[in-house]
């Protein structure tokens, strides 16, 4: 076992136990019962939060960092429809959205632990996935630089009236 895969265990389990200590803390503000969902939600995000309040350690909320999941981890969610009480297309909505971001991509770090549902590790990442996820987030931060660029000063449209002077001059 290479330095680097036990930096990446020390790392998940430090990132275990805080979120431990977050849901600790989180439930002792609880007055009664676990969080409501709000109402009229978007089915995609409905998914997500089920996926984390039954399987937190596999889908932690923000701020903690995301952690890579096992392959095929829709196959095995796929198998608790039931208890999350959602679609299997929002299932596999969620999960595509999920896998889909920078915080994700930043997760998926050469030889990191990818983890089953229940946050066991379940393999791990590998050079050509590391370099897949670091494009993917170059992609997404040139796309989000083209959406948020200043459009350029467009020349005033002429009036009709305008057009028509400059064609008869």
């Amino acid at each position: 076992m290479g330095y680097e895969h036990l930096a990446g265990l020390r790392d998940l389990l430090r990132a275990e136990k805080e979120q431990a200590k977050a849901a600790s803390e989180k439930h002792l503000k609880r007055k009664s019962g676990p969080r409501e969902k709000p109402q009229g939600q978007d089915p995609v995000l409905e998914a997500i939060w089920r996926l984390q309040k039954y399987f937190p350690l596999a889908f932690p909320a923000s701020p903690a960092p995301k952690v890579p999941l096992k392959e095929e981890i829709f196959q095995d969610a796929e198998q608790h429809l039931g208890l999350l009480g959602i679609t299997r297309e929002q299932l596999k909505l969620g999960i595509a959205t999920w896998c889909r971001g920078a915080r994700y991509w930043a997760s998926m770090v050469e030889n990191a632990p990818r983890l089953d549902l229940n946050g066991q590790i379940a393999g791990t990442v590998t050079a050509s996935q590391m370099l897949h996820a670091k494009q993917q987030a170059s992609r997404q931060r040139s796309q989000n630089r083209r959406n948020h660029a200043k459009p350029k000063a467009q020349v005033p449209a002429l009036s009709a009236d305008a057009a028509v002077e400059q064609t008869t001059d």
